[in-house]
C-alpha cells in the first residue's frame, strides 16, 4: 500500500481545480501541446497565460511549466479563469448552515456553476470564496433566470442522502410566478405533460403522443385583470417545467426569453428578469429527522399601471 499522500489542489480565489486524465493514445511533445489538443476552443494564449501564471498542476502538487513533458496514465489539476466576465450586480444571502448544509437565496441572473463565459460570477464560487468550503457542491439546480432557494452539500459523506431526498421526490417546492391573467381559465388545477427535448436545443417541448412525465399543482393568488400572480408546486423536475406548463394554458411567465419564443437579449441586460421564483422548500432532514422549512426573502409583487397600453411590472428588491 502506498504511503504517499494523493494531493489535494487548493481553491484558489473560489475556484476548485479541474482534473484531466492524460492518456496513452495521445501524439504530444508537452502537456502544453496536449491541453492545445484536448480544448481546441481554448485559445492557445490562454494556456500559456495559465502555465504561466503557476496554474497547472502535476499530480503530486508540483507545479508545471510551459515545456512540462507529457507524460501518459498521469492526471494533471488546471484552474479555470475567464479574461472578461460580466459582472452581475446581485447577491445572495445564506440562510441556514449546519454541519451538512447550507441554504441559499440565489438572485436572478446568477448561473448556478462555472459553465461557458461564467466562473466567479456564479453562486458556487461566490460561496466557495465566501465559506472556504472545498467540498461545497448544490444539491438540486435552479435555472440562472430564476431566483430563490437552494441547497448546497458541504460535506462529500452526507451529499448522497440529500440528493435521494429530491430523487424519491420526498422534497416539497413551492414557487411564486408573474403571468398574464385568463378569466376563462379555473384554478387550482394540475398539468400533466410529456416534456422532451426541443429546438433549439437549449429549450423543452411538449410531446402529445407520450404520457405525461411532468406534474405541476398551479394556484391563482391574486390578479388584476392582466397579470396574475401564481403559486406553483412542481411534483416532477423536469428542466423548465414551470416555464413550458404555463405556456401551454396560454400565460407564459412575464419576461421569459425562450417560451413562446426565444428573444436574444444581451447578457449585460439585467432589466427583466424572469418573474419565476423558488418562494420555499419543505423536507424531513434525513440525518436529524426533523423538519427543515425555508422561504426565500424575495417577494414578487403586482403593480399594474397603464402606460401605452402595456403593464409595467415592478418585482425585484434586493
Amino acid at each position: 500500500m502506498s504511503s504517499i499522500l494523493e494531493f489535494t489542489p487548493p481553491l484558489i480565489n473560489g475556484v476548485s481545480a479541474s482534473k484531466v486524465f492524460l492518456p496513452r493514445e495521445v501524439i504530444a511533445n508537452t502537456i502544453f501541446d496536449y491541453l492545445c489538443q484536448h480544448f481546441p476552443h481554448i485559445h492557445a494564449s490562454e494556456w500559456q497565460q495559465r502555465f504561466d501564471d503557476g496554474l497547472i498542476y502535476a499530480a503530486d502538487g508540483s507545479q508545471l511549466q510551459l515545456n512540462s513533458a507529457y507524460t501518459p496514465n498521469t492526471h494533471i489539476f488546471y484552474y479555470r479563469f475567464l479574461a472578461h466576465e460580466i459582472h452581475v450586480p446581485f447577491q445572495h444571502e445564506i440562510l441556514f448552515e449546519n454541519d451538512d448544509l447550507i441554504v441559499v437565496d440565489k438572485p436572478h441572473f446568477l448561473t448556478m456553476s462555472p459553465t461557458g463565459q461564467y466562473v466567479q460570477e456564479t453562486l458556487l464560487v461566490r460561496l466557495k470564496k465566501q465559506t472556504g468550503y472545498t467540498d461545497l457542491t448544490p444539491i438540486h439546480r435552479l435555472d440562472r433566470e430564476t431566483a430563490g432557494i437552494v441547497l448546497f452539500s458541504k460535506r462529500p459523506a452526507s451529499r448522497g442522502v440529500y440528493q435521494q431526498l429530491f430523487a424519491e421526490r420526498k422534497v416539497q417546492k413551492t414557487y411564486h410566478a408573474i403571468a398574464g391573467y385568463r378569466s376563462e381559465l379555473t384554478f387550482p388545477q394540475t398539468v400533466n405533460l410529456h416534456l422532451e427535448k426541443g429546438h433549439p436545443f437549449y429549450t423543452m417541448q411538449i410531446n402529445d403522443e407520450k404520457e405525461s412525465n411532468s406534474e405541476t399543482y398551479i394556484e391563482l393568488l391574486e390578479h388584476d385583470q392582466q397579470l396574475a400572480k401564481y403559486l406553483l408546486k412542481p411534483k416532477t423536475g423536469k428542466q423548465h417545467q414551470l416555464r413550458v406548463h404555463l405556456n401551454s394554458l396560454g400565460i407564459p411567465i412575464l419576461n421569459d426569453s425562450f417560451y413562446p419564443a426565444i428573444q436574444h437579449r444581451d447578457d449585460d441586460d439585467f432589466s427583466t428578469p424572469l418573474q419565476l421564483l423558488a418562494k420555499a422548500i419543505n423536507f424531513i432532514d434525513p440525518i436529524t429527522n426533523q423538519e427543515m422549512q425555508f422561504s426565500s426573502h424575495h417577494e414578487l409583487t403586482l403593480q399594474t399601471q397603464r402606460n401605452d397600453k402595456n403593464s409595467i411590472f415592478s418585482a425585484q428588491k434586493y
